[in-house]
């Protein structure tokens, strides 16, 4: 699947209604099941070890790709901070691809669970201001 056809798929899932941070927690979880598949078979298919790291470094260029961009509403920091850990993924699978190793596998895994733990979690809401009562009104009757 070519990065057009990857953003095209991410984008009509939008508007099919699921939630970007549903998508996004669901598509990390994935990734992450693929490289266990490959982790947990020990085989020696390199095939396969290849297409599930291909699979996650894809995945986390598209997310390098939607955070730098301008339309990205999330504060400074969060940004610096996905981008310095989808660097690390950029380099670490690198190293993983030139010397294949399934215990490379594991901080890959880990990372793609943990955000997608985060991204399924429901974000605090604001709780609304309570309505005036005659006590909080200085008094007064509120209608």
């Amino acid at each position: 699947m070519s990065q057009t056809q990857s953003n095209q798929a991410y984008q009509s899932s939008q508007k099919l209604g699921a939630g970007a941070r549903q998508t996004e927690a669901r598509a990390l979880l994935e990734a992450a099941r693929r490289l266990s598949v490959v982790k947990s078979e020990g085989s020696d298919d390199r095939t396969e070890y290849r297409a599930a790291l291909r699979l996650n470094w894809r995945l986390w260029t598209i997310i390098q790709s939607d955070i730098a961009s301008e339309e990205n509403a999330l504060p400074s920091e969060i940004k610096a901070n996905v981008m310095s850990l989808s660097i690390f993924i950029d380099k670490h699978t690198v190293g993983a691809l030139a010397e294949p190793d399934t215990s490379k596998l594991d901080v890959l895994i880990d990372i793609n669970r943990n955000i997608a733990s985060g991204l399924m979690e429901t974000p605090e809401q604001e709780t609304p201001p309570l309505p005036q009562t005659s006590e909080t009104a200085g008094g007064n009757i509120v209608a």
